[in-house]
């Protein structure tokens, strides 16, 4: 995994997978607010052919609330990206590291924020993981 990032490797297809994950990431109090079918856009947009990868974005509106009163620029970086694309017989779950992410920043006061996000999503994962 990239070092941007966490992620778990599922016994699951692909659908099963992105279900799970939605549930994992309500669990943590997530809910997803984008969701990009990437195969679906590259083939439509280039006639690209592609696996099945899916981008949500999940947002915890507490911890986003808390993030736009210390930085109100951050939005730019929100979301919170978790991506679940399939690789043979199985799947793959994976989420942008929030203290990477929210790090760029520079401001002090996001760091118990992107903390806390990192905590929720890395419970979500270990969930999954469990579940496999």
């Amino acid at each position: 995994m990239a070092a941007y990032g966490m992620a778990v490797r599922l016994q699951a297809p692909y659908d099963a997978a992105v279900a799970r994950a939605r549930e994992a990431l309500k669990g943590q109090g997530f809910g997803v607010l984008t969701e990009i079918d990437v195969q679906k856009t590259l083939k439509e947009k280039l006639g690209a052919k592609f696996k099945r990868y899916v981008i949500l974005g999940a947002c915890n509106p507490q911890l986003a609330h808390r993030a736009f009163q210390a930085e109100e620029e951050i939005g730019l970086l929100l979301p919170c990206n978790v991506i679940v694309y399939e690789e043979g017989d199985h799947s793959v779950v994976a989420a942008l590291d929030p203290e990477t992410a929210l790090g760029l920043v520079g401001n002090a006061a996001l760091t118990p924020i992107a903390a806390e996000a990192k905590t929720r999503l890395r419970r979500a994962l270990d969930a999954l993981e469990a579940g496999s």
